[in-house]
């Protein structure tokens, strides 16, 4: 859907203040970090192209460029995010879902950040050993659970601040697969033990990734190449809790999937929130947690725009690195028949069977169609007619390819 140019946008951030904040940076730019300034910049622009469309009731015309389509764009994820909705339609299970979610200390995030493929790998697998080790304890619930991870790496105000959201129905199958053994309600797991460990889990593959030389380290943390110094690191980690908190009990399985959809495809500031863009400041949105006044107080935050740009490029992910990924019943290898048992125990039948539909129309304006239910054929002027291409416009070839 085309941004209302009287909007501000991440884009125009970039836009305007990127070539900037190039020349500051320099050589500290990666190069994931500049193709996603410059995908981000092009996007829904000439450069990449589009195609004129004309009503062939009324004549209106309006243009319309392609998307950039990186993953890190916040104004790309609106397909992508349906379709994954409509993939997870026939995994819902007529249960209770939970949130729960791990963070990691300062002191470890710092290490992330040097070292996000590491790092943010070794979140995922603590995190889901962590759960599915409590979850099968016969003291707790023991059973096989499935969930899927989100890697979320920023906090409201851009700052670095990696976290997994877990979605988890709320129970699992029996040790020999006979039984549906459902949680408490209201309750998933006890936070406590989670927590700690998940602490001790983590803390281990992170040594043993130092121990391999996995990880490397400059600037401010140079000195943590040093054993003895990379081990007084760790001190406040080892002695502090961590933070692992489950949010309330979804409603219901449509609410999930609302729910979900808003989390798994979030990027780390969404265009809703930038208010505008003035002298060289970006003024954004954002929900304030620390004050008195109570939980998600709304606020807002004004950044020159270099340092804006600067924060958000902090959560670009390693290239191929996924950030979403599913455990237990819900696991690629077994999803399939472990669901078709699941709804059988809790008496929903086997799994639909997907319906005998013809391919998906590689006409970007049915498949919109076919997952929002919006009509991008019908004339937005007269609302009579249909939109037709009259023109195709060819991408820009760039004077010089950004591939530093």
């Amino acid at each position: 859907m085309r941004v209302d140019p009287a909007t501000p946008t991440v884009a125009d951030v970039f836009r305007r203040y990127g070539d900037i904040y190039r020349a500051q940076a320099g050589a500290g730019l990666s190069t994931a970090q500049r193709r996603v300034m410059t995908a981000i910049a092009r996007c829904r622009t000439a450069a990449l192209g589009g195609h004129v469309e004309q009503c062939d009731h009324c004549g209106h015309t309006r243009v319309w460029y392609n998307s950039c389509r990186n993953r890190h764009c916040a104004t790309c994820q609106s397909l992508v995010r349906a379709a994954w909705i409509e993939q997870r339609q026939a995994e819902l299970l007529d249960c209770a879902y939970f949130h729960v979610v791990f963070t990691v200390p300062a002191g470890i995030a710092e290490i992330a950040l040097q070292n996000k493929a590491v790092v943010y790998r070794l979140l995922f697998r603590a995190t889901a050993k962590t759960l599915q080790t409590i979850a099968a304890d016969p003291t707790h619930l023991g059973a096989e659970i499935g969930f899927f991870a989100v890697l979320h790496t920023w906090g409201q105000t851009l700052v670095h601040h990696p976290h997994l959201h877990c979605v988890i129905p709320g129970g699992g199958l029996s040790p020999d697969g006979t039984r549906w053994i459902a949680c408490r309600p209201g309750f998933f797991l006890p936070v406590r033990v989670l927590s700690r460990l998940f602490r001790r889990l983590f803390l281990q593959e992170l040594q043993a990734a130092y121990d391999a030389g996995e990880l490397r380290f400059s600037g401010g943390l140079d000195a943590l190449g040093n054993r003895r110094a990379f081990a007084e690191h760790l001190i406040p980690a080892r002695q502090t809790e961590w933070v692992v908190y489950a949010k309330a009990p979804f409603a219901g399985p449509p609410q999930v999937l609302d729910y979900v959809g808003r989390y798994t495809h979030r990027v780390a500031i969404s265009n809703q929130r930038v208010l505008d863009i003035e002298e060289g400041q970006v003024r954004f949105r954002y929900k304030n947690y620390r004050t008195a006044d109570g939980p998600q107080t709304p606020a807002t935050m004004t950044l020159t725009a270099t340092e804006f740009i600067r924060r958000f490029l902090l959560h670009v992910l390693p290239p191929g690195f996924h950030r979403i990924r599913y455990y237990g019943f819900l696991g690629n290898r077994h999803r399939a028949a472990k669901l078709v048992r699941c709804r059988q125990l809790l008496g929903m039948g086997s799994t639909p069977a997907p319906p005998n539909e013809p391919p998906p129309s590689p006409d970007y304006r049915d498949r919109y169609e076919s997952l929002t239910g919006i009509s991008l054929r019908t004339c937005p002027a007269c609302h009579d007619g249909h939109m037709i291409v009259v023109e195709h416009l060819p991408r820009a070839r760039p004077a010089i390819t950004d591939t530093s």
